[in-house]
């Protein structure tokens, strides 16, 4: 593999986690909030806390960046 390792974040950077949410799976007032889309992107803490739902994945690492976030993806 010909991949140039970046390192893990470095100290004082703090890790999101980005993955996919079913709006079906979301409460009503987030649903309707959703404009016809089937799935957001939530940005959760290592702990668990939600702290974003946008309504794509480039966004919600775009955000987590501004932020100074380190974002990884979630299958």
């Amino acid at each position: 593999m010909d991949v140039k390792f970046e390192g893990f974040p470095e100290e004082g950077e703090r890790i999101v986690y980005v993955r996919p949410v079913a709006v079906a799976d979301l409460p009503e007032e987030i649903r309707q909030q959703a404009m016809g889309l089937d799935t957001l992107y939530a940005v959760h803490t290592a702990e668990g806390e939600r702290l974003a739902l946008v309504r794509d994945r480039r966004l919600a690492f775009a955000l987590a960046r501004q932020n100074d976030l380190a974002p990884v993806n979630v299958h």
